[in-house]
C-alpha cells in the first residue's frame, strides 16, 4: 500500500433527488436522511483513500444552513482531509439545486471520522494525505485541531494535552 496519497484521489461526488419519502411535514429533506447520505459519501471517500473497509467513528460539525426542498437535486462532495494512523477525517459539502428555478445553494458542511479496519475489524494503518490546493492545505492544517477537540470532548484526551487547541486560545499565556 502506498505510504501517501493525494487528497484529491479520495474525492467522491454523489447526487440524489429529494422525493416525497425523504421529506418531513414541511416538505423539506429530513435531517436523518441527509446524514445517511453524508455517511455513505464520506465512507466511499475514506475507502478510496485507504483501500480498506471503513467504519464511522464520529460525525461532527454538521451545520444545517438551509432547508432542502422536495424536488431539489442534492449533490454531496466528500474528500479525506487528513489521516492519523488508522483514522481519517472526511469533509463533506452539500449543495441543493432547484433545477427549474436555476438556483443552487450550499446548504450543509460536516466533518466525519472513519477508521480503516482489517477483515477481523481491527484498526489498520492508512496512507498519509498529501494536500495540494490551498483549500486542501487549509482543511489539512485544521484537521489536527478538530481531532484534538473531538478527543477532548469524548474524554479520550486531557484538555491540557491538546497542544493545538491551546495555541488557538492562547491558553499557555494565562
Amino acid at each position: 500500500m502506498p505510504k501517501q496519497k493525494l487528497a484529491k484521489e479520495s474525492v467522491t461526488i454523489m447526487t440524489e433527488m429529494v422525493l416525497p419519502n425523504d421529506t418531513n411535514t414541511l416538505n423539506n429533506l429530513m435531517g436523518g436522511r441527509l446524514m445517511h447520505w453524508m455517511d455513505i459519501v464520506a465512507a466511499i471517500a475514506a475507502q478510496k483513500h485507504s483501500n480498506r473497509i471503513v467504519v464511522t467513528a464520529s460525525a461532527d460539525s454538521i451545520s444545517f444552513k438551509q432547508p432542502i426542498n422536495l424536488g431539489n437535486v442534492v449533490t454531496l462532495r466528500s474528500q479525506v482531509t487528513r489521516a492519523f494512523n488508522s483514522s481519517m477525517e472526511v469533509f463533506i459539502e452539500v449543495t441543493a439545486e432547484d433545477i427549474p428555478a436555476s438556483k443552487k445553494i450550499m446548504t450543509h458542511r460536516a466533518f466525519f471520522t472513519f477508521v480503516a479496519v482489517d477483515q477481523n475489524g481491527k484498526p489498520i494503518e492508512v496512507p498519509e494525505v498529501v494536500p495540494e490546493s490551498e483549500e486542501e492545505q487549509e482543511l489539512y492544517e485544521g484537521a489536527l485541531r478538530r481531532r484534538q477537540l473531538r478527543l477532548v470532548l469524548a474524554k479520550r484526551m486531557k484538555p491540557e494535552d491538546a497542544v493545538e487547541l491551546k495555541s488557538i486560545f492562547n491558553l499557555d499565556e494565562k
